[in-house]
């Protein structure tokens, strides 16, 4: 993956108290006086990922990680049945982000997300714009209506029939609303019930992720200690509709005029299809839209990674 820089480890790392009985595992490397950029994982649920400080020059840019809550190396940790999700909200997530960014002392930063962190940062910009230097965002994620009945209610099963019936084969037949269905199995007091659904929900994500599909990601998505976290907490989002109004983030990106946006999209993402970007994209001045032909929604794809890295290192300099 030459498109990535050469690994490299943190300098910094701690726990922040964020209030509610959480606190918020952050890391910080590269340069420790670079142009800040802050990294949001996505999910809801799934973690940090070292790969992601790879996205960056480490001469220039001064990355940070953190693990939203819940999730990664965040306390409680949402494997826990006994960790309170009614303080794990998008805007408890904001907040969190604008704690840590105070924490380590910094002016304004850029934000750098996909799918899930792609809805996160712009949820922060929109109410935040004065702390964005610029946003690069991948396989963009609004929690509309729309986007949940083609990823969770039969949209993307006339692209993938079989991944589908496995998708349905746990639920007994409550095809009406699988993400329903699916979030009482994950509230079953049994913990062999609630693993076996976490793992059937990941799984289908897992199956059409990637338009270079291998048993990586099969593994990697079917794996307990990925699926349940990722399960638990994403629907429990989604079921509130992310706390966001309906079409908000994509209404409101005209507050972000002036604040420079890279929408990097595969032309082929059957998880967050490019129609929500394009939309986006029109809403928000100045904003550019890259879309990557034959990529689908995983970062790996071909195309992605490049189209990632031409805008932090245009950033870079800015």
């Amino acid at each position: 993956m030459d498109e990535l820089y050469p690994a490299i480890r943190p300098h910094a790392q701690g726990m922040l108290d964020v209030g509610e009985g959480n606190e918020v595992f952050w890391e910080v490397s590269g340069n420790p006086d670079g142009k800040p950029v802050v990294v949001l994982h996505g999910g809801p649920g799934t973690g940090g990922s070292p790969l992601t400080r790879r996205h960056f020059d480490p001469e220039a840019y001064r990355i940070v990680l953190f693990d939203q809550r819940g999730a990664g190396r965040s306390t409680p940790h949402v494997s826990d049945p006994a960790a309170d999700l009614s303080v794990n909200t998008t805007w408890h997530l904001v907040a969190d982000m604008e704690l840590l960014r105070e924490h380590l002392g910094i002016d304004r930063w850029q934000l750098f997300g996909g799918s899930w962190g792609a809805t996160l940062a712009l949820a922060y910009a929109q109410r935040h714009p004065e702390r964005v230097t610029e946003l690069v965002l991948r396989g963009v994620f609004t929690v509309r209506r729309g986007e949940l009945d083609w990823l969770y209610r039969g949209g993307a099963a006339h692209l993938f029939p079989e991944a589908w019936a496995d998708y349905l084969a746990p639920l007994d037949g409550a095809d009406g609303d699988p993400l329903g269905a699916y979030r009482r199995l994950l509230d079953d007091p049994d913990p062999a019930v609630r693993e076996r659904a976490a793992v059937a929900w990941s799984s289908w994500e897992g199956a059409i992720v990637s338009t270079v599909p291998g048993p990586g990601f099969a593994a990697g998505y079917g794996a307990p200690a990925f699926a349940v976290p990722f399960a638990r907490i994403a629907l429990h989002y989604f079921a509130h509709g992310a706390w966001l109004p309906e079409g908000g983030l994509i209404r409101d990106a005209g507050t972000l005029a002036g604040v420079p946006g890279v929408l990097v999209q595969g032309r082929f993402d059957a998880v967050c299809p490019p129609v929500t970007a394009y939309q986006l994209h029109r809403a928000w001045p100045g904003s550019e839209l890259v879309l990557v032909e034959g990529a689908g929604h995983a970062v790996t794809d071909p195309g992605v990674l490049a189209a990632l890295r031409a805008a932090t290192d245009r950033f870079a300099r800015r």
